[in-house]
């Protein structure tokens, strides 16, 4: 942990952490402020409510299935860096569009601010895209060997960290605060990936192919072949299932089965950002920085047990008196809010646990000009499993299933998470 922290005093490591941080954090203001705009202000629909948020997480999903595989050869052909500074410019423009969104839905221009901001999901999920592979592939670059797991710990614990930092902002702010605040975090964040070490190609050229569905069916054959590879991904790609059913139904079960206001939803969402970034930190000392799925089985299993809890407890919750939503303080006197909070706690904390030594293997396992496309891949096939969740999700909610039987689904998924980091772990013994 030491070790891993003294990374964040290199120039080999800290620009890059920085601008992955504000990247992050943009993000999540923005969406944070759009869906709480959208919940608490536009629709009073929960069906509604619940199938805008599908809608969003599937137009960010689209952008990882058709690009990954270009985003991954692109950045294994050219310097990484300057791909870095290629998104961070793009993204000054598309926080341009998504502000003007945020404010036209302010004034009641519902129509168009939709357009506008689903767009801005849409063209964020491609920043992601092309930025994805690189904050984990340029690892090895820039690193010891044995420096990989901290740094993509930190990295993994920083992009929660951000999200909490986001998620709090976007339920404090003001609309066209939150405007301005991604505005200029944009521009902060193009400044500090111009610090951001080269990080030339390795290896021979490649040949790029640009058609989305050849190029992806390419790079995840070339990748799924290797027995580690094969099992870290699936088992990322389960975890992201289980995530993204959490992320369509944790504000519509904040507000509609806790009852609670939009300032109990961004606290709820911090606590979990709070919790993933502690296990992304805590395996890192655990495995003392050795890359090893060895408590994946474990961790995972227990964050089951915490959803079903979690699950229970939001079928046993007193909810408020008709047209009245529980405050912050009303919502923590609550005689069930402790427990509660401790059960999504334990679904992030044994949850960034099981997931960093995954990202771990991608980046480890192949040599390093192939390591961006190794990322790509596992992106592409995460996207491809978090869009059947999504859309899962979505007939649910049409056949009427509540947000809290949603969650057996995810715990569902736990035993078979577990079972892919076992099979990983003996993989590598």
């Amino acid at each position: 942990m030491i070790n891993a922290l003294g990374l964040l005093k290199e120039r080999r490591f800290l620009p890059l952490f920085v601008t992955q941080f504000l990247g992050a954090f943009n993000d999540n203001l923005f969406k944070q402020a759009m869906v709480l705009v959208v919940v608490y202000q536009i629709y009073q629909d929960p069906a509604k409510e619940q199938g805008f948020t599908a809608l969003a997480s599937a137009l960010s999903i689209i952008a990882f299935v058709l690009l990954s595989a270009l985003a991954g050869q692109l950045a294994d052909s050219f310097d990484k860096t300057r791909i870095i500074r290629i998104v961070k410019t793009a993204e000054i423009g598309i926080m341009m569009v998504g502000g003007a969104g945020l404010m036209l839905a302010k004034a009641g221009y519902t129509n168009v601010a939709m357009v506008l901001m689903l767009g801005t999901i849409f063209a964020l999920g491609v920043h992601s895209t092309f930025f994805g592979p690189i904050k984990y592939a340029i690892l090895p670059q820039h690193l010891k060997e044995d420096e990989v797991l901290g740094g993509t710990g930190l990295v993994e614990s920083a992009t929660y960290i951000a999200i909490l930092l986001g998620t709090v902002l976007a339920g404090f702010m003001k609309v066209e605060h939150a405007v301005i605040g991604t505005l200029v975090v944009a521009v902060i964040g193009w400044l500090s990936a111009r610090q951001v070490l080269p990080a030339p190609r390795q290896g021979p050229k490649l040949e790029i192919n640009y058609n989305p569905f050849t190029s992806s069916w390419r790079l995840i054959s070339g990748t799924m072949h290797i027995p580690r590879l094969f099992l870290a991904i699936c088992a990322i790609s389960f975890f992201w299932t289980m995530g993204i059913v959490l992320i369509v139904i944790f504000t519509p079960l904040a507000k509609n089965v806790l009852t609670a206001d939009k300032h109990v939803a961004t606290l709820l969402t911090a606590l979990f950002s709070v919790g993933i970034a502690i296990g992304s930190v805590a395996i890192n000392s655990l495995l003392k920085g050795h890359t090893s799925a060895k408590y994946g089985p474990a961790t995972v299993l227990i964050m089951g047990v915490c959803v079903m809890l979690f699950s229970f407890l939001c079928e046993a919750w007193t909810p408020a008196a008709p047209g009245h939503l529980y405050t912050t303080l009303e919502f923590i006197a609550a005689p069930m809010a402790w427990f509660v909070i401790a059960a999504l706690v334990g679904i992030a904390i044994f949850g960034g646990m099981f997931v960093v030594p995954l990202y771990a293997f991608l980046t480890t396992t192949v040599h390093k000009d192939e390591t961006a496309r190794t990322v790509a891949a596992n992106n592409v096939v995460n996207s491809g499993a978090m869009a059947i969740g999504s859309v899962f999700v979505s007939l649910l909610t049409g056949w009427g299933v509540g947000s809290t039987h949603m969650l057996y689904l995810v715990a569902a998924m736990c035993p078979i998470s577990a079972w892919l980091a076992w099979k990983l772990h003996k993989a590598c013994d």
